[in-house]
């Protein structure tokens, strides 16, 4: 049994950094083209390099999405891009179509090419085949139940990951058309607007104002809405099933996402490892992914499917607790920690610390000045550089957060 790989999604260079403090031992990114998330891609080749050389320097993987549904001006402008890839020495490419497949084992045959979960792989079948292609890596439709990981894993040789946290769509495996048709954006050449997130009545024609209840609250209704997957406590299962990479949502997500829900899936992840006879979910890592906005947790399809018993989404986010700074270093003269603010706190306000590898505690703000030790009430002004004093230095990738709770 292999102990799997903790895979975090990295937006930007920042959360790429604080995936990994965090614990994650691969991270996952887009380039400026030819992936699925528009609003990630920021990292052109040379930033793709620095962010290869800063993972492995610390020795995580990168995987590159590549895994757009290929158009003919995307098959003849690929062979470049590719290549790059190949040059820079990143781990893998997340590809879905089988012509970028094919492409890639043409260009770049020491390439390893990971299977993207928008290929909508749910059966053994499909993973003999993509395997028989070149692929050394599938990440399976979320669509499937843990009997059938079991049984794809039984019947093929190839390495398999599954998606264990974050964001699902309405749609199958996220091909969607409802952003395509309502506003001109493919979701399936990266541009989703997220079309599914938005609340909708039900209105009949001849009745104009006249909605139709459907599991509505005063806000309206969600009925388009997924709630947000959360294995945590089938993570032994998955283990055992042979499953080689435990893959978290939220490229497009904040610090605080990233490096929270790495954090609980690395801390779950040793305990069962360490121990697995002992393993149970502790109260703190369930308590610590309700920290992070979420439209509330299910665990999908896991379990088989359900008809009827998929719980409703009453509301469209929950955000227990808000992330407001960053800290960025220790000011010895003035025994102050140097917090860069994203959002705005007051004196008198009890605040936790995120640290990488320590305890989550607790402090009040007594005092609060700002970048040139002047006392201040508060800190209002976005990237605000302000000091805390403190004891003692924090460590980096520290993270500052309220909670919200009356």
């Amino acid at each position: 049994m292999q102990k799997p790989e903790i895979l975090a999604p990295a937006g930007s260079p920042e959360k790429l950094a604080y995936a990994i403090a965090y614990g994650a031992d691969a991270v996952y990114l887009g380039g400026t083209g030819f992936g699925l998330r528009a609003a990630a891609a920021v990292f052109d080749p040379e930033a793709i390099a620095r962010a290869v050389e800063y993972a492995h320097r610390r020795g995580v993987k990168v995987y590159v999405t590549v895994n757009i549904f290929a158009h003919n001006r995307d098959i003849e402008a690929l062979p470049r891009y590719i290549n790059q890839l190949a040059g820079i020495g990143v781990d893998a490419v997340i590809v879905s179509d089988p012509g970028v497949l094919t492409l890639v084992r043409e260009l770049a045959p020491g390439l390893k090419v990971h299977i993207s979960t928008q290929a909508n792989t749910t059966n053994w079948r499909s993973a003999r085949l993509w395997e028989s292609l070149g692929a050394g890596r599938i990440v399976l439709a979320r669509e499937l139940s843990l009997e059938e990981i079991q049984t794809i894993r039984q019947r093929t040789g190839v390495e398999l990951e599954v998606f264990v946290h974050g964001a699902m769509c309405v749609s199958y495996s996220g091909r969607c058309l409802l952003s395509n048709y309502m506003t001109g954006r493919d979701a399936n050449r990266g541009d989703c607007a997220q079309a599914c997130r938005l609340k909708y009545r039900l209105e009949e024609e001849k009745r104009p104002g006249e909605y139709f209840p459907v599991g509505e609250d005063e806000r309206g209704t969600y009925i388009l809405s997924s709630r947000d997957l959360c294995l945590l406590e089938y993570l032994p299962d998955l283990v055992r099933a042979g499953v080689v990479a435990l893959k978290i949502e939220g490229r497009v997500k904040s610090i605080h996402y990233v490096s929270t829900i790495t954090r609980v899936y690395r801390q779950a992840l040793d305990a069962y490892w360490a121990d697995p006879e002992r393993f149970r979910v502790l109260p703190e890592w369930l308590e610590e992914i309700s920290k992070v906005s979420n439209r509330e947790y299910t665990t999908g399809f896991i379990s088989g499917v359900r008809p009827g018993e998929t719980p409703p989404v009453y509301s469209i986010y929950r955000r227990n607790y808000t992330f407001v700074g960053v800290v960025r270093g220790y000011d010895q003269r003035l025994g102050t920690v140097v917090v860069e603010q994203r959002n705005r706190f007051a004196r008198g306000e009890e605040l936790e610390i995120l640290t990488p590898g320590e305890k989550t505690y607790t402090f009040t703000v007594e005092n609060l000045l700002d970048g040139e030790g002047n006392p201040v009430e508060a800190a209002p002004h976005p990237r605000q550089t302000v000091l805390l004093p403190w004891p003692r230095p924090l460590p980096e990738y520290s993270l500052l957060r309220r909670s919200d709770h009356v």
